[in-house]
């Protein structure tokens, strides 16, 4: 707060440069002083762009800082814009990826908030807020267009591999914060090494039968090293013996992002499809899935129900009486088998 009333004091003498600008309007957006962070951001922007226009990364910077205070001030509209100037002058900035999809969400445009969180998903998967925000727009969605949601979706951009490996190049050393939450710094060194361990701990609990225990375990171990897709689908195992179908098919996503073809992370995905009744997403996984592994008898299986299912046409009224007295078989086992997770013997 102090530093904030300095800034304005010293502002009213002199024309500060762009980066002075710059460091008052953050002083000011840690006061909680959103309006006067705007002012600062804006007076910046206009000194960047007379002094040197072509500095995109620093404009970028400024659109999504001034983008964050309107978020705070609650002008979602105003923060849309600066978000997507952000992203024209450096495409797949992270936050500015996650402003404009939590002002997206705001204003219940809940396709492109959720093509935004998916974004930044393949940038970072272990970014808790990206998944959160994943997982409450596939429930609003469901909920809003039915099972079939993913067909109205706008297309999801594919991060350039270039991209992603500058990003974690450039990744600092000191664990960046993303909602409050700690992320991986130290991808060769003891984050590492306790992510193993807690992964270890988690399929010692599912050969328990205790999956809400063993999610938690891989919780702990995809916030201290977010990069391992076994993690994810393991998890995404767990979710399927809870019934949390959503959150099984988000964690296949991101193993997916990992590892465009990792056959656990296909089937699990096709499980947790079937079970929200979206056969379409179902079938294109199995033939995905098949396409690497050919002879996968349980992804055969699945393949096989699915494509009866879809065949099968509700009883005419009339027949309804006769449909319920017949005794339907149930292919046991059918469904049931999700396998076992990375790190333990058998399984698909």
């Amino acid at each position: 707060m102090e530093a904030c009333r300095k800034a304005r004091m010293t502002q009213k003498t002199k024309v500060k440069p762009w980066a002075e600008l710059k460091q008052a309007g953050n002083e000011c957006f840690k006061a909680g002083q959103y309006g006067d962070a705007t002012r600062y951001y804006s007076q910046a922007i206009g000194e960047l762009h007379k002094t040197n226009p072509k500095n995109v990364e620093d404009l970028s910077v400024l659109h999504s800082n001034r983008a964050a205070s309107y978020l705070k001030e609650g002008n979602c509209a105003e923060c849309l814009k600066d978000c997507n100037t952000s992203l024209e002058l450096v495409p797949f900035n992270v936050k500015s990826l996650l402003r404009r999809a939590a002002a997206s969400e705001a204003q219940e445009r809940y396709r492109q908030a959720y093509v935004d969180y998916k974004t930044v998903l393949q940038l970072d998967a272990h970014i808790v807020a990206a998944h959160d925000g994943a997982n409450r727009m596939t429930k609003a969605l469901t909920e809003a267009d039915g099972p079939m949601w993913r067909e109205k979706l706008p297309t999801i951009p594919v991060v350039p591999l270039a991209v992603r490996e500058k990003l974690r190049q450039t990744a600092p050393t000191a664990p960046p914060q993303h909602n409050g939450v700690a992320q991986n710094h130290n991808p060769l060194g003891q984050d590492v090494q306790r992510a193993k361990l807690l992964k270890e701990e988690g399929n010692a609990l599912v050969k328990k039968g205790e999956h809400a225990q063993a999610a938690d375990k891989y919780t702990l171990s995809i916030l201290h090293h977010g990069r391992e897709a076994a993690t994810f689908t393991n998890r995404a195992l767990c979710f399927l013996a809870l019934k949390r179908y959503h959150d099984a098919a988000s964690d296949c996503d991101a193993a997916l992002a990992i590892d465009g073809t990792n056959i656990k992370a296909l089937y699990r995905r096709a499980l947790a499809q079937k079970e929200l009744k979206d056969m379409k997403s179902c079938v294109r996984d199995l033939n995905k899935l098949l396409e690497v592994e050919p002879n996968n008898t349980a992804a055969i299986k699945l393949l096989q129900e699915v494509q009866l299912q879809q065949k099968q046409q509700p009883p005419p009224p009339s027949q309804e009486k006769k449909k319920k007295s017949k005794t339907r078989k149930k292919s046991k086992g059918a469904h049931s088998h999700w396998g076992e997770p990375d790190g333990m013997t058998g399984g698909i």
